[in-house]
């Protein structure tokens, strides 16, 4: 095995909440209400969608806030791997990586482990550069059993609901997470902080029309019968630990440029389209007349040019 080159579960696709737009001729991510499904190839138009996204949407009727899926691996940690994470914006590489206790950090002298003191205390985090970022790989099908869709996410609520999710998850099943029968959700809220708007995250609860006791004799059906079939589950898991820990950053360099536009946009660019997008109807109004007075004293010449002969 190649040192220094993270082995990640294989990807056949994305799942995704939200897209990046153009907004002044900028590509900066835009918030969705609903989950979409992508392929890893994109078109001018962006991301392709994965035929899975139409057949899950069919059988809903409605938006795609409802993800039928099982998880590869028994250890929650395999899979959702979540830390803090720094990129550079200018190079689109991985600078530093670290838990809140440690780092791995990329300097002039090459990779160092380093203490982490989580963004708030580190002085390299600074302007928003450093923030949570999580990675869940999920099944969707039954088409690969080793393939899975990774969603990717820096955002707190979803970091927070789904740690917690998988490790009460695999506490209950005794230890049967990769066989239980699960469901990746969208949930909303709202903070003051949204001004009232709904703020959607990812959430891993039981599937629709499933109880408790139902999911949990599924799992010991499944695990039984992959026991009977020779799944090795335990080294499967111990194969998945050692690809991970084989180098310091997991993201490879042909993604960490659309990890950046969707993930680590510019603060001021991002904070700019935020404020237009939470704006009322007559602030937006507003805006547009006075962008319109601007244009047109832009085109009138000076007062010096229009009175000359």
């Amino acid at each position: 095995m190649l040192k220094g080159f993270v082995i990640t579960p294989p990807i056949l696709g994305r799942i995704t909440i939200g897209k990046v737009v153009e907004h002044n001729g900028k590509r900066l991510p835009q918030k969705d209400d609903q989950f979409t499904l992508t392929s890893q190839l994109q078109t001018p138009d962006g991301w392709r969608r994965h035929p899975l996204d139409e057949a899950l949407r069919n059988e809903q009727q409605d938006k795609l806030r409802r993800l039928p899926i099982r998880l590869l691996f028994n250890a929650p940690e395999l899979n959702f791997r979540a830390e803090y994470a720094l990129f550079d914006r200018q190079t689109a590489r991985p600078l530093c990586v670290g838990d809140g206790d440690q780092c791995r950090r990329r300097t002039k002298e090459g990779m160092e482990t380093l203490p982490c003191p989580a963004p708030e205390g580190c002085a390299l985090a600074q302007g928003g550069a450093c923030k949570p970022y999580g990675r869940l790989n999920v099944r969707i099908g039954e088409d690969d059993p080793l393939g899975s869709f990774i969603f990717r996410t820096t955002g707190f609520n979803s970091i927070r609901t789904l740690a917690a999710r998988l490790a009460y998850f695999q506490a209950i099943s005794g230890n049967r997470l990769a066989c239980l029968p699960l469901e990746l959700r969208l949930r909303a809220k709202s903070t003051r902080q949204s001004y009232g708007k709904p703020i959607f995250y990812a959430d891993l609860t039981l599937r629709e029309g499933w109880t408790l006791e139902q999911t949990l004799l599924e799992a010991q059906r499944v695990e039984e019968e992959r026991q009977h079939s020779g799944f090795d589950q335990q080294a499967l898991d111990q194969a998945a630990r050692a690809g991970l820990a084989n180098g310091a950053f997991e993201d490879s360099p042909e993604e960490s440029p659309d990890i950046i536009e969707e993930f680590y946009p510019d603060p001021g660019q991002a904070t700019s389209a935020s404020a237009e997008a939470r704006a009322t109807p007559s602030q937006r109004v507003t805006q547009l007349r006075d962008s319109l007075k601007q244009a047109r004293a832009a085109q009138q010449p000076p007062a010096s040019e229009a009175h000359s002969g």
